[in-house]
């Protein structure tokens, strides 16, 4: 089965609708599926429901599809940095469904992994903790978290080889290995496509088994905050 797509657009041909779940990769502006998110905007596709560590800001990553009111609800841990999201969350017009940042990935792992809930101790006491199933281990308090299964996973990784093995670089890994893992499809954005058998096996962080649709292309790639040293006058 041929996984190498032309363009973004022709990787998420078929897969897009209205209402569907939505895992995304990436660590603020680390790591993001910059490709895929901007195609799916393009789309049209509304109603969206996103599971991701964070929506990106204002103008870039999924803070995009925050303009264009393409995404219904959240599903996040770390939410600042977005003016549009902040707006849409306090007038009511966008559902917010807040994870610690630990439990979001297990979700995600959780659902990759055939697994439909667990239990924790991150959250009891809390709001996070308000509806959910409590049970006591070990003289302990839990919560049943459930696992996340996506529609459609989308995920950014430094090269892949055509069988859909992706190498991340660096912390670029953060939530791009759970995420994919979720989604019962799931399409790679990468720097390099590199050829079959090139890659090293002990080096590949996430095997083609996984992987459904890849395209390669050039990324920004952005600092969300630089912090300086105030210059020293001369």
């Amino acid at each position: 089965m041929n996984k190498v797509f032309p363009s973004a657009a022709a990787a998420l041909d078929g897969l897009l609708k209205d209402g569907m779940l939505i895992a995304a990769g990436g660590f603020g502006l680390c790591g993001i599926p910059e490709l895929l998110i901007a195609a799916i905007r393009d789309s049209g596709v509304k109603g969206l429901t996103v599971a991701s560590n964070n929506a990106g800001v204002d103008g870039f990553g999924l803070g995009v599809l925050l303009e264009t009111r393409q995404v219904k609800k959240m599903i996040s841990s770390y939410v600042g940095e977005n003016a549009e999201f902040m707006r849409q969350y306090l007038s009511g017009e966008l559902e917010l469904e807040f994870n610690p940042q630990g439990t979001l990935a297990e979700r995600m792992r959780a659902g990759g992994a055939g697994i439909p809930g667990f239990y924790t101790a991150t959250g009891v006491g809390t709001v996070i903790a308000e509806g959910k199933e409590h049970h006591d281990f070990d003289g302990k308090t839990y919560i049943l978290e459930r696992g996340i299964v996506a529609d459609l996973a989308i995920v950014k990784a430094w090269k892949a080889d055509p069988s859909g093995n992706l190498v991340f670089r660096k912390t670029a890994r953060n939530f791009n290995v759970p995420a994919a893992t979720c989604g019962k499809t799931c399409v790679v954005e990468v720097e390099e496509i590199v050829p079959l058998g090139s890659l090293d096996p002990d080096s590949i962080h996430l095997p083609g088994i996984y992987v459904q649709r890849i395209i390669a292309g050039q990324h920004e790639k952005r600092i969300e905050q630089r912090t300086v040293r105030k210059r020293e006058n001369a």
